[in-house]
């Protein structure tokens, strides 16, 4: 495994050494595993164990709910394939878009005495005490996926996005689209999450500087599709007008654009309203292949290799931050969407 990863990670990723991210690593996603992610509760238990004698790393998994969107299926997938009795884990999983109810999960993996608790969290503050209780306890913490508001003395690593970074890559390809005027429908996700405070900041910067960019209207429609579309239908019927959709994931792109399909409001390429979304999903690149859609901000989700690597072996940096780029409707190619759809 350590010659493995040595290999993958060679060459492919460069490491940010603090929590700003202010630098960004270069790693190419690997392929989705094929298979889809388990059904169940919301708290997934082990399976049962090896013969005895063997001994396995004992991990809790807290995560969001995997059908929050196709970026979350893509990422518990890969941890349920990464983290098996055969690879020498007991794991337990637990899902909830609720910070209050991933910190009562994480206390309770604490009580049943875990070698690490693993953590993508559903919102960045309020984690301190039940982090220094892992601390006490000789349990470490990684952090993937998204980043908290926590001295970094209280986690062992933390493999994530640079979700500010992703905002800001969209919004200069939006500025280089050169209008005349910006009025926009933001779309926001969960209201204090990484990702929605990294996608939301640096939109709100630009509108706070340009005189010719306005919001619209803006919402959080909690990473749901129905609620989206449920948005830009008001701002449809209040008469408002605008020519960017700028959704904060590809579920909400794709909620507001069928509210412009139902209003017979032009999207794409050449069209009334740019469309942006985020994660490449896929079924969105496509959308961008086609035209129907103008920029989509990749979001990559196969942080468990990385983690696996570092229970393994030992961290050798505090921060790694994922590798991820943007694609334009104008050239993206098919080899782009089977390399970097999920």
């Amino acid at each position: 495994m350590k010659k493995f990863m040595k290999a993958m990670m060679a060459g492919a990723l460069t490491v940010a050494m603090t929590m700003g991210a202010a630098a960004c690593g270069t790693t190419t996603p690997t392929a989705a595993p094929t298979e889809g992610p388990t059904e169940g509760p919301a708290t997934e238990a082990p399976t049962e164990g090896p013969a005895a004698g063997d001994e396995l790393i004992k991990v809790g998994i807290i995560n969001n709910d995997p059908n929050e969107s196709g970026y979350r299926t893509a990422n518990d997938r890969d941890m349920k394939a990464t983290f098996t009795e055969e690879n020498g884990y007991e794991a337990s999983f637990y899902y909830s878009l609720k910070n209050e109810d991933q910190i009562a999960a994480a206390q309770k993996f604490i009580q049943d005495e875990v070698d690490y608790l693993l953590i993508s969290a559903a919102g960045t503050s309020g984690w301190d005490g039940v982090l220094e209780q892992a601390q006490k306890a000789g349990i470490k913490v990684i952090l993937f996926d998204r980043t908290i508001d926590a001295d970094e003395s209280l986690y062992e690593a933390s493999i994530v996005s640079d979700m500010a970074k992703e905002g800001q890559q969209a919004v200069d390809w939006l500025a280089s689209q050169n209008l005349s005027e910006y009025k926009i429908v933001h779309i926001q996700g969960v209201m204090g999450s990484s990702a929605q405070i990294g996608r939301s900041g640096a939109l709100d910067d630009k509108v706070a500087k340009e005189a010719n960019w306005s919001i619209v209207a803006q919402q959080t429609a909690d990473w749901s599709e129905e609620t989206a579309q449920q948005i830009v239908q008001s701002v449809i019927d209040s008469g408002e007008t605008f020519n960017v959709i700028y959704a904060e994931n590809d579920n909400m792109a794709k909620g507001a654009v069928a509210a412009l399909d139902k209003a017979n409001i032009s999207h794409g390429v050449g069209k009334d309203v740019i469309v942006i979304g985020f994660d490449c999903n896929t079924w969105a690149l496509q959308e961008l292949l086609a035209g129907n859609w103008n920029y989509d901000g990749q979001c990559n989700p196969f942080q468990a290799a990385y983690i696996d690597d570092i229970i393994k072996n030992g961290a050798t940096q505090k921060v790694v931050i994922m590798d991820e780029k943007g694609f334009d409707a104008t050239t993206i190619t098919q080899e782009d969407v089977d390399n970097y759809g999920i």
